[in-house]
């Protein structure tokens, strides 16, 4: 057994490859000794989000703060709030952040495939977010 102790993991910035304003990620987490699974806790400050992405093997996010918003390519954006856990099937065109008056937290899990856990694409225009 492992256990990753709150407060010892160093929070690091959302890279700007990814992601568009402040992100901020906390005590990330990957499965070792075979195990896919990984994922963090991510908080997005207003208007912050996620650039385009896939995950082979989809992703599960539970809303533990704020509000937010997610969408599915072709999808109108929906708002997600603390309590919402949304499912993104595996290979789902997506991104997710903040609303933008309003940050957001959530924790992002998804297993990886092959090594591969996320694959990014292009950054969400500011025309597509509002």
């Amino acid at each position: 057994m492992d256990i990753i102790k709150n407060g010892t993991t160093a929070s690091r910035r959302g890279p700007v490859e990814y992601f568009t304003g402040i992100v901020r990620i906390d005590a990330p987490f990957a499965g070792t000794d075979g195990a896919r699974v990984s994922g963090a806790t991510v908080t997005f400050e207003p208007g912050a989000r996620t650039a385009w992405h896939t995950h082979p093997l989809g992703q599960t996010l539970i809303v533990t703060s704020g509000l937010g918003r997610v969408q599915k390519e072709g999808e109108p954006v929906q708002e997600i709030r603390p309590g919402d856990i949304v499912w993104i099937k595996p290979g789902e065109k997506h991104w997710h952040g903040a609303s933008p008056a309003c940050a957001m937290t959530h924790i992002a899990i998804a297993e990886k495939q092959d090594g591969e856990v996320v694959s990014w694409m292009e950054p969400v225009s500011d025309e597509a977010y509002a």
